[in-house]
């Protein structure tokens, strides 16, 4: 599939102006709620525009109610629409419950899996206190020895699973980017191998956008993959919708069973089913959150993953699909 910008110009500007008008009303200081800048190098932009072409045609006849559940790393879960990595969020609100900590519950009690980002220790402890079951991703420090730490505390707290993120090497000088004064550093094949081998849990590699990437990942041991490119991180990115079906079939060419999952602009059921019928295992729902959790908390990210499991299933009935180890490529068009 390949998506013509040519013809997607007249909605670039539309909907840059509505998500600038929607975060006006956002919850949380200026700047929490990631908006697109509407220039051409803005790979968030060109993932909404690219999901929005894909047209999905109806096999009705013989079809029944669909299961969510879904299998990861040996751990049953209702849904594969999942948590995402966040981070800092509790940076934002200063009376009243602690985001990182109300979509933590959510994710509990959805029985879907949790994701954190970078947290400090202490508040990852708070994190995995309201629910263990949560996949820590760690920056890619320069200091090897802070990554090693926070996999052994990770482990300490009974986190189903860690990982980093490999796509936060790269700061907008051109260098190394610098997080919260900490310098990250480069992610070579066999630092994964290292850490995947230490961490006595599921090591997912968060930030995969190509297959020589994907391939990399599997040799060094990861048991999983997050397909993403980070909210737009790279200019010009791809995005993700346009590489998994290539992930998938060079991980089964290679015999590799590593777990692949998606997100960035997951902001509907209907986007997660486009990605899981591309390639993906699950994915995970980021913004479409991110105005409910400030706002209303758990409550509100319950109901938001709830509306997305309703549209995820209206979607898999509209098109025959039984269960989420059976969605076929095959039903997607490129408009």
């Amino acid at each position: 599939m390949m998506l013509e910008v040519t013809k997607a110009q007249g909605a670039v500007k539309h909907w840059s102006f509505k998500m600038e008008k929607q975060e006006e009303r956002w919850p949380g200081p200026p700047g929490m709620i990631p908006v697109t800048s509407g220039r051409a190098d803005d790979a968030a932009l060109f993932t909404r525009l690219y999901l929005d072409r894909i047209r999905v045609e109806m096999r009705v006849i013989g079809s029944v109610k669909p299961s969510l559940k879904t299998t990861l790393f040996g751990r049953e879960f209702s849904s594969p629409i999942m948590m995402p990595a966040f981070s800092h969020l509790n940076k934002a609100v200063r009376d009243g419950p602690r985001p990182m900590e109300e979509y933590a519950r959510a994710a509990s009690s959805l029985g879907t899996l949790n994701f954190v980002g970078m947290e400090p220790d202490e508040e990852f402890a708070q994190i995995a206190k309201a629910n263990p079951v949560t996949v820590r991703i760690i920056k890619p420090f320069a200091d090897h020895g802070l990554i090693r730490s926070q996999i052994d505390f990770a482990r300490s707290c009974g986190a189903f699973a860690v990982g980093v993120d490999i796509d936060h090497i790269a700061g907008r000088d051109g260098g190394y980017d610098v997080v919260d004064t900490i310098p990250m550093g480069p992610v070579m094949e066999d630092d994964l191998r290292q850490y995947a081998a230490m961490a006595g849990l599921p090591f997912i590699a968060k930030g995969v956008l190509s297959v020589s990437d994907a391939l990399k990942a599997a040799d060094a041991g990861c048991a999983g993959i997050v397909v993403s490119h980070h909210h737009g991180r790279i200019p010009f990115g791809m995005a993700p919708a346009q590489v998994l079906p290539e992930i998938r079939k060079a991980l089964a060419d290679a015999g590799s069973d590593m777990a692949v999952l998606a997100d960035c602009s997951v902001d509907s059921g209907y986007d997660a089913y486009k990605l899981m019928a591309l390639g993906a295992k699950a994915v995970c729902a980021g913004r479409s959150i991110l105005r409910p959790l400030l706002k209303e908390g758990q409550k509100g990210v319950e109901a938001q993953i709830r509306k997305m499991n309703a549209e995820l299933s209206e979607l898999m009935l509209y098109t025959g699909i039984p269960d989420t180890s059976s969605f076929d490529p095959s039903v997607l068009h490129l408009c």
